[in-house]
């Protein structure tokens, strides 16, 4: 919503991380070359930018909206001195990966790829620096005004280098970006008197396929002739043009959101020190209540959220607060927090809400 959450959770972590900061260098000093390349503060700083990159993206109000939750936390020893850290994270809006609204962008990474502020890349992803060769980078804006997506490369490569990510980890993780723009130029045809897809030319497909480390004609093959499981035995089921690109759609949005996981599982390794923890303050930063011109699953979702994190609030700062004052005999004038949510809540989780209803849908279509 471009309320200012994100921004002000990295204040509040990088205030605690420098604050707090355990000041023993030597620990950088014995790690193997490549292993660590910062201190834990650092670390625990670099980890937003690298998780802004694969998953912060322009939206309608916001130029750099969070499209995932995070919970971090960041653990103290007995003497408040920094411990470690951790991050959870939620519901990362995969359908961005293969789709935005026309003023919207898709994840930054993309474009910092693309701004040529590195050329090594260009060349190592066999892709060009012009957004609108790939159809799945280029249905909204490319470019933001409040965004230098060269500079923002570079503080995203660095992150990487001081989150301890080998060179190999790094190559992959470009590697895997660059075929996801790929996927997108994936060309299928119909086959004469056929209902069967089949591919409409090969050239994407081994770019594709040779990022991503596989064989062209296996790729081309599990997409337009995909093997089932029927009972014991798997069988091989045909394809129309449309459920292939369906397929296509499906791979790319779970090979980001497999990296983007994989990262965070990464970062988490790296931020985990082993020493004792005594006790930890989190930070939740999640999505904003969202109203577009067409809402989603995941708008549901992130309003649903945002409702429920309200009636915690409202419920511990109102009416349990007041509660309190009035046992002590506290001179009070009762506030009124307005309208209570549960009716809203209960309507979409309660067993028969409109979750309940979405799940079983979902489970007999039609």
């Amino acid at each position: 919503s471009g309320a200012g959450k994100t921004v002000n959770t990295k204040r509040v972590i990088q205030y605690f991380a420098t604050i707090a900061a355990s000041g023993d260098k030597k620990k950088e000093e014995q790690q193997p070359a490549g292993k660590m390349q910062g201190t834990l503060e650092d670390q625990i700083i670099s980890a937003n930018p690298l998780l802004e990159a694969f998953g912060n993206a322009k939206t309608v109000r916001n130029d750099n909206s969070s499209r995932f939750g995070k919970f971090i936390r960041i653990h103290f020893g007995a003497t408040g001195k920094l411990a470690s850290a951790d991050i959870e994270t939620y519901l990362l809006e995969k359908s961005r990966v293969t789709f935005q609204l026309k003023a919207e962008r898709s994840y930054h990474i993309f474009y910092q790829i693309m701004s040529n502020k590195k050329p090594e890349l260009i060349e190592m992803l066999l892709i060009t620096t012009n957004p609108y060769d790939y159809q799945y980078v280029s249905q909204g804006e490319i470019t933001v005004p409040s965004i230098n997506d060269q500079e923002e490369l570079m503080a995203t490569d660095s992150a990487i280098d001081i989150l301890g990510f080998t060179p190999d980890e790094k190559t992959a993780i470009y590697k895997l970006t660059g075929a996801v723009m790929h996927y997108g130029n994936l060309k299928f045809k119909q086959k004469q008197r056929e209902e069967q897809a089949e591919p409409d030319g090969t050239e994407v497909a081994d770019k594709a396929a040779y990022l991503m480390g596989l064989n062209s004609a296996d790729l081309l093959k599990a997409l337009c002739y995909p093997r089932v499981k029927v009972g014991n035995e798997y069988v091989t089921k045909g394809q129309t043009v449309q459920q292939v690109y369906n397929a296509v759609g499906a791979l790319a949005k779970s090979v980001f959101e497999k990296m983007f996981l994989w990262m965070v599982v990464r970062i988490n390794q790296q931020l985990d020190t082993k020493q004792p923890r005594q006790y930890f303050i989190g930070v939740l930063d999640i999505a904003g209540f969202e109203i577009f011109d067409f809402n989603s699953l995941e708008q549901l979702c992130i309003n649903f959220t945002n409702e429920k994190l309200q009636q915690f609030f409202n419920h511990h700062m109102f009416v349990l607060e007041q509660e309190e004052y009035k046992k002590e005999g506290i001179e009070w004038e009762f506030i009124d927090f307005g309208m209570d949510l549960a009716a809203c809540i209960e309507l979409i989780e309660k067993p028969m809400g409109i979750f309940s209803i979405l799940e079983e849908e979902c489970m007999f279509p039609k």
